[in-house]
């Protein structure tokens, strides 16, 4: 069978060079929440890499949707310059999407300049912080802050958004019943859950009104007992499509539950609290980091048995994320009836990893130690292979880290 991975790929109005997508894995690249040149260069190097299409990571839709002080707060004062990377990355020949969320409970009011909010009052350790419900105008205001966040992205010469509506941020908080308490039209059983998702959906795709491809990244399985599993991810799927998506990526996982639930492998605690600026949350996550952020084994092609499942429930294109490090795994996703990949920590590891495939390169280099992931926290997300600064203690680390991945392969 011929190998799709360098034929045209369509997504509503959108047509990409070939088949492969960066994904949205946050930058931490936007000091001022706006667009740097740091972030610029990345992005232009995944593009001359030969993607067909990159994804600038996690904007948020406003001021409280912010997790983190170098995040992108979608805003008019800052179209201009993302028009600007836009425009160099089309000149590189490759599309551009950026992520669209709401972070939710995950944030500080010193970051979002309000108390954090979520579907259900309560308290998030991963803060930690008090978390307020939202009432019925807040609700209602949020979704359509998405909507204007859109307009935002076609002014500033996007292709395409994609709407983080799992991963636990705010859409997802609304969807699961770990983080949804509610007993209004907002809650209780999973038709009223989905009513939040429903409600910025319609505001981002009435701001569409397709002149840019609206793809949404949900959760097969929020990744704990007293989450979503797989059957309530089909029926948010099929919901998805119904409310006229143009695809869908299929991820999994909680952040402030089960994180390593989406990125899989093992959290480099020592290089984790290595990078932290807070004395107590450094010794903290050291002393009980490993009881918090428990392993994920990792393997190629994680989430494809869950994401097979959900390709025969639903015809709408599907975008597989998860695992993607080889040409063999792209071929067999591809052949599986997916309509494009997307990959992070590749990219990262090796931005023109698309033109090596072309080449003939049949693996790229990343050993999942995830040193990328523990640092992206405080510092820019960068491969430690990238890095000539490491100290003895993060190398021990990582080839420990190394070893045993190559024990598990």
């Amino acid at each position: 069978m011929a190998s799709k991975l360098f034929t045209p790929a369509k997504i509503g109005p959108l047509t990409l060079r070939n088949r492969t997508i960066r994904s949205a894995a946050f930058e931490n690249m936007c000091p001022g929440h706006r667009p740097s040149q740091m972030l610029a260069d990345y992005h232009l190097s995944v593009a001359r890499g030969g993607v067909g299409m990159t994804t600038i990571a996690y904007a948020s839709v406003n001021r409280s949707g912010l997790s983190f002080d170098n995040q992108l707060w979608m805003r008019p004062e800052i179209v201009g310059e993302l028009r600007s990377l836009t425009d160099a990355i089309h000149r590189e020949g490759a599309k551009v999407s950026i992520q669209l969320g709401h972070c939710g409970n995950m944030s500080h009011k010193s970051t979002a300049g309000r108390m954090p909010i979520s579907a259900s009052s309560g308290f998030n350790l991963y803060s930690p912080t008090f978390v307020h419900g939202m009432n019925e105008d807040e609700i209602r205001e949020v979704a359509r802050d998405f909507g204007t966040a859109v307009r935002l992205a076609i002014d500033a010469g996007f292709d395409c958004v994609e709407i983080h509506a799992g991963h636990g941020y705010l859409i997802s908080q609304f969807l699961s019943p770990y983080t949804n308490h509610r007993r209004d039209r907002w809650g209780g059983g999973l038709d009223n859950r989905m009513n939040f998702m429903r409600l910025c959906i319609d505001e981002v795709l009435n701001a569409a009104k397709g002149q840019i491809a609206v793809v949404a990244k949900t959760n097969m399985r929020d990744g704990f007992k007293s989450g979503n599993g797989l059957e309530e991810g089909i029926v948010i799927a099929r919901e998805l499509e119904r409310l006229g998506v143009d695809a869908l990526v299929l991820s999994g996982g909680f952040v402030s539950k089960a994180p390593m639930y989406v990125m899989r492998g093992e959290m480099p605690i020592r290089t984790m609290t290595h990078y932290m600026n807070c004395w107590w949350l450094k010794y903290g996550v050291r002393m009980f980091g490993k009881m918090m952020i428990k392993d994920e084994p990792y393997r190629d092609l994680y989430f494809l048995d869950d994401a097979l499942q959900v390709r025969r429930e639903v015809r709408l294109p599907l975008v597989y994320v998860g695992g993607c490090t080889s040409r063999e795994g792209i071929d067999r996703v591809l052949d599986s009836g997916f309509e494009a990949v997307q990959m992070a920590r590749a990219l990262l590891n090796e931005p023109d990893f698309v033109n090596r495939m072309a080449a003939g390169e049949e693996r790229c280099g990343c050993t999942h130690t995830n040193y990328c992931i523990a640092r992206m926290y405080t510092l820019e997300m960068s491969c430690h292979k990238h890095r000539s600064d490491l100290p003895p203690c993060l190398l021990r680390e990582i080839e420990k880290i190394e070893r045993r991945n190559g024990k598990m392969q």
